[in-house]
C-alpha cells in the first residue's frame, strides 16, 4: 500500500458503506467534506476521522487529503471531480463516473493533463471472485464464448421524490441498476459491435425496467436486465463452447461461481470469504496504482469507464430517457 490519505466528499448511505469497509481494512481516512458542517461532523465522529469540513472546497483544498472518494448522486460527480482534480487530488467516483459519456471524458481529460488519477469505483470488479473470473477466461477453459447473460433486479420505493425516480437527479434504473451488468458484458466480451434496448418509463420519464441486448464481432450475444419494480435472480453466466460459468446471487457482490463442462460435471468451484461488503478492494487498487504511476487504470481503465458510458448513453437514446440539460 502506498500509505495514501483518504478523504470522502458527500455522507450519504454510499459514502457510509464505503467508509466502513476501509475503516475495517485499515485504510487511513484523514478527511470528510459535506455541504453542512453538521452532517461532516456527525460523519467523522463516527469513523473517528480527524477533520470535518462543512463544504466541498475546503475538503478539496485539505493539503494533508492525497485522494478522495466521490460519494455524491452522479449529475455531480462531473463538478466534484473536476474541484477536487484541479485541486491536485486523486479521485475515486462512484458509478457511474458521471452522467454521460461527454462529462467522462471531460474527466479523463483533466486528469490526464494533471498526472492523476480519476478511476471509477465500479467496485464489483475488484472482488476476488472476479479476479477468478477473468483468470479462467484468460486461461481459456470455457472455450469460444458464445453467451454472457446478467441482470440487476431490486424492488425499490415507487416515490416519484426518490432519487432513483428523479429524472433531475439521474434517476432510473439504468444507471444506478443496470451499469453493473453492462460493466460485466464489457468486462467479459469488450465492446458491443450493436446494441439493442427496450424499457419501461415511469410517470417521472425515467426507466423503471430496461432489457438489452448486445452483439459481438466473434458471433458472441449479451443480454442484460436492470429493474427498479421487482427482484430478479441477481445471477450471470458466461456460456461457452467447452464450459459455462455460474455466478450466483448476488453477483456482483461477494459470491460463489461454479464452472461446469457440457456433461455437468463441475470443474471448479469458488466461495468468497472475505471481510465486509468489498468496497475495500477498489481502494486498494487505486492505492496501487498511484504508486506505479499508472494513471490510465487496468482493471477498468478510465478509458473503458468512458466508453461504456457511451453505452449506456446509446441506451438512453434508444429508450427515449434524457435528463435535464442534456437536449
Amino acid at each position: 500500500m502506498t500509505g495514501l490519505r483518504w478523504g470522502i466528499l458527500a455522507t450519504g448511505h454510499i459514502a457510509h458503506t464505503f467508509a466502513t469497509d476501509l475503516r475495517d481494512a485499515g485504510i487511513e481516512l484523514v478527511a470528510v467534506g459535506s455541504r453542512t458542517q453538521e452532517s461532516a461532523d456527525a460523519f467523522a465522529a463516527e469513523f473517528a476521522i480527524p477533520r470535518a469540513h462543512g463544504s466541498y472546497e475546503d475538503l478539496a483544498a485539505d493539503p494533508d487529503v492525497d485522494i478522495v472518494y466521490v460519494a455524491t448522486p452522479h449529475p455531480q460527480h462531473v463538478e466534484a471531480a473536476t474541484l477536487l482534480l484541479e485541486h491536485g487530488r486523486h479521485v475515486l467516483i462512484e458509478k457511474p463516473l458521471t452522467l454521460n459519456e461527454g462529462e467522462a471524458a471531460q474527466i479523463r481529460d483533466l486528469a490526464a493533463r494533471e498526472g492523476l488519477l480519476a478511476m471509477e469505483a465500479m467496485w464489483t470488479r475488484y472482488l476476488p471472485h472476479m479476479i477468478r473470473i477473468r483468470e479462467i477466461l484468460a486461461e481459456g477453459t470455457l472455450g469460444e464464448i458464445r453467451l454472457v447473460t446478467a441482470d440487476h433486479t431490486q424492488k425499490i420505493t415507487d416515490d416519484p421524490a426518490h432519487r432513483l425516480n428523479a429524472l433531475e437527479l439521474g434517476g432510473g434504473a439504468l444507471l444506478d441498476l443496470g451499469i453493473y451488468p453492462v460493466s460485466f458484458t464489457w468486462d467479459v466480451l469488450g465492446a458491443p459491435a450493436t446494441i439493442q434496448a427496450a424499457a419501461r418509463l415511469q410517470s417521472t420519464q425515467t426507466d423503471a425496467d430496461v432489457a438489452t441486448i448486445f452483439t459481438y464481432a466473434s458471433g458472441a450475444l449479451a443480454t442484460t436486465f436492470s429493474s427498479s419494480r421487482a427482484v430478479g435472480p441477481n445471477t450471470a453466466s458466461i456460456v461457452g463452447t467447452e464450459a459455462r460459468l455460474d455466478v450466483d446471487r448476488v453477483w456482483y457482490t461477494p459470491t460463489s461461481f461454479r464452472v461446469i463442462a457440457p456433461d455437468g460435471t463441475v470443474l471448479e468451484e469458488y466461495r468468497s470469504d472475505i471481510t465486509g461488503r468489498g468496497m475495500q478492494y477498489q481502494a486498494f487498487a487505486a492505492e496501487r496504482l498511484v504508486a506505479e504511476g499508472n494513471f490510465a487504470g487496468d482493471i477498468l481503465p478510465i478509458e473503458e469507464s468512458v466508453a461504456i458510458l457511451g453505452t449506456l448513453d446509446e441506451i438512453r437514446r434508444q429508450i427515449g430517457v434524457v435528463y435535464p440539460g442534456e437536449r
